[in-house]
């Protein structure tokens, strides 16, 4: 079984935790970043969760790219524990996780604490109609079928986030 400090390490060195940071403190900060920044001055946070750890690299460096904190939890036991430290701005949920804990039962004990908005991944096609019964709209809980473009993934993420009040 892996160490805690192992199984939390991001891409390029970073912890799983959310770090805030703010805007003054980086000197020559990208411009463009300044989009993704809520208004106390701290990057939008971003819960990545994704059994696939390949796939959730690509996507978290591309969202770190893009000026968002991002952790990575690769197992739904590591998000359960993951929200139980911090309620993120999003969740990136993978529906088809592996293991005894399933993206459905990360989503029933994000929204025991949060309204954040999620958007799901899932292969299965059919998630449309599950994601209806849950009664939410779009601006909280959206879905995004696999395989998709980084660019749309990209989109949808600012799009829930341009909505969703902070």
């Amino acid at each position: 079984m892996p160490d805690d400090a192992a199984t939390n390490t991001q891409p390029g060195g970073g912890h799983s935790s959310f770090k805030k940071t703010r805007l003054g403190s980086a000197p020559g900060f990208v411009q463009s970043l300044h989009t993704h920044l809520k208004e106390s001055g701290t990057l939008q946070r971003i819960l990545l969760v994704e059994d696939d750890v390949s796939l959730a690299n690509l996507e978290a460096d591309m969202l770190n790219s893009r000026g968002y904190a991002v952790s990575i939890a690769t197992s739904g036991e590591m998000a359960i524990m993951a929200l139980h430290q911090d309620i993120p701005d999003l969740v990136l949920l993978d529906l088809d996780l592996s293991g005894a804990t399933t993206g459905w039962d990360v989503f029933k004990v994000l929204r025991r604490y949060s309204s954040a908005p999620v958007l799901l991944t899932s292969a299965e096609s059919a998630i449309r109609s599950s994601i209806r019964l849950q009664g939410e709209p779009r601006s909280t809980l959206d879905h995004l079928p696999k395989p998709y473009p980084l660019q749309a993934l990209l989109k949808r993420i600012e799009r829930m986030l341009a909505i969703t009040p902070r």
